[in-house]
């Protein structure tokens, strides 16, 4: 991991460019990467990836996933740049999104409108002409849906945000299923379901921790409106619907013992972590005691091995 240096200053001030206008290449290149939250997209990838695997039965053509893992990456890429552009001013504000290089002035908002419009089109092209249309489709509804209706709908107007704007994560998994078969099938429906209810008990332990950053800037995330208890039970009714789900797989016939003992520990996990949680809110835990982000942290383990394990399972049927 690469660390940066930063000036110190409050949150809302941005840095200005050095004297002339100035800014290093490699930073200015830096900053360009920084747009498209790479971060975030390896958590995509690895939830579009196996899906190919479950579709082909097999290894798919590695040109094919080559060709989708890219595309994926400068959609998402010119998602993330057009809500950085869209959430410049509230991003000022916030601790944890100060050093963005909006608000630092490393790229300026022409820059970054211009670059993510880039990204979308490119990346729409890309999909259509080596992949499929259908792929396209999917790739371009997911930008679109996480720009417009997330972004300037939903995350400042209702604490519902992060459920249904997070449709558009779930779309890496259609993307992977119809790259393979330009079609769709239940498997990816499931899946897709899956990360659908995934989301909110992904995002909300990480909402509460930063909660004062929301509230600051009038975004109304559920914990900035709810006390931790409603978070809490919220999480526990999220997570037992997303291992319920992640079980109807192998009764449909599209996996076999080693996903479902993977979605039952992993998932049985989960869900000992989500009502540890509940219990440490409804006892008026605060602060560091409450360990939100135990939970945070294995969601992303979990979603890792889940989706591992649908990528391993035809292997062994």
């Amino acid at each position: 991991m690469c660390v940066t240096a930063v000036e110190s200053r409050p949150a809302g001030v941005a840095l200005t460019p050095s004297p002339g206008g100035h800014r290093p290449f490699g930073a200015r290149v830096k900053a360009f990467v920084a747009l498209t939250k790479p971060r975030i997209i390896e958590l995509l990838l690895i939830t579009t990836v196996p899906v190919m695997f479950l579709a082909e039965q097999g290894v798919p053509d590695l040109w094919l996933v080559f060709a989708t893992c890219l595309g994926g990456y400068l959609s998402a890429g010119g998602a993330n740049a057009l809500n950085m552009y869209i959430d410049r001013d509230i991003d000022a504000l916030m601790d944890r999104t100060s050093q963005r290089p909006l608000v630092t002035g490393m790229v300026s908002p022409r820059e970054c409108l211009v670059f993510g419009i880039s990204l979308a089109v490119i990346s729409t092209l890309w999909f259509g002409l080596l992949v499929n249309w259908l792929s396209a489709a999917l790739s371009l509804g997911a930008l679109l849906f996480y720009v417009v209706v997330y972004t300037m709908i939903l995350k400042r107007r209702t604490a519902q945000n992060i459920v249904w704007g997070g449709i558009a994560g779930c779309l890496p998994v259609l993307i992977g299923w119809s790259a393979v078969t330009n079609s769709m099938s239940w498997a990816a429906v499931i899946l897709f379901m899956v990360i659908f209810f995934w989301t909110p008990p992904h995002y909300w332990p990480l909402s509460m921790k930063v909660k004062e950053d929301y509230a600051r800037v009038g975004v109304p995330m559920l914990p900035v409106i709810a006390s931790n208890t409603v978070v809490a039970r919220q999480i526990v009714a999220y997570s037992w619907v997303m291992v319920g789900v992640s079980l109807l797989l192998t009764p449909l016939g599209y996996t076999g013992w080693f996903y479902t003992t993977v979605a039952v520990v992993a998932g049985g996990w989960w869900l000992k972590e989500a009502h540890g949680l509940q219990s440490r809110a409804k006892s008026g835990v605060t602060g560091a005691k409450l360990k939100e982000m135990r939970l945070f942290h294995w969601s992303i383990t979990y979603v890792s091995l889940l989706f591992v394990a649908v990528a391993v399972d035809p292997f062994l049927r």
